[in-house]
């Protein structure tokens, strides 16, 4: 859970962010712009600033924001309706970011996970993006992220999402904010 107030200041954060990396946003879509605390109320360790632009039955297209140090949590995008699960590919625009996937473990991890909830950080398979570049990860494939010393701006291409399917593996995430008061 969050307050109104630290909503409000990861929005403008965020906005920031956003318009430091040269991407423009209507006052729509910046007053919509999802803070993701992942019901942990940790939002400067565990968190996600998201500006959704289009969620169809084929495609979507947002623009991620994760301040230095902010990491989104080890998750998957598992199959749903008989469909393969979300594939999305992040295409880094401003600042880094360390992403973990499957495979060959690095030896001395750039991103460190939050400490008290290490044990849910399983996939250590190393992917470092600087601005204009890419990754693309493939569905119901374990991955989380953390943004660099200065954070980061990703933009997410992907087919359908539906976050509210995502599987976490830190079983006290909960997708959905909930801000006090509200």
């Amino acid at each position: 859970m969050i307050t109104q107030q630290e909503l409000e200041d990861a929005r403008a954060r965020a906005r920031q962010a956003l318009a430091d990396a040269g991407i423009v946003l209507t006052q729509a879509e910046s007053a919509a712009i999802e803070v993701a605390d992942f019901g942990l109320g940790e939002l400067e360790t565990t968190g996600l600033e998201v500006v959704t632009y289009v969620n169809t039955s084929r495609c979507c297209a947002k623009e991620l924001v994760l301040f230095p140090g902010q990491t989104c949590p080890e998750h998957r995008h598992p199959p749903v309706g008989g469909e393969p699960g979300k594939e999305e590919t992040f295409r880094c625009r401003a600042g880094q970011v360390f992403l973990y996937v499957a495979g060959a473990p690095v030896a001395k991890p750039r991103a460190k996970p939050p400490m008290w909830r290490e044990a849910f950080y399983t996939v250590w398979h190393e992917i470092v993006l600087g601005p204009g570049e890419q990754y693309t990860i493939p569905p119901d494939t374990l991955h989380w992220f953390q943004g660099g010393p200065e954070g980061a701006v990703v933009s997410e291409f992907s087919t359908t999402s539906r976050d509210e399917s995502d599987i976490f593996t830190d079983p006290e995430i909960q997708r959905a904010t909930v801000v006090a008061g509200s």
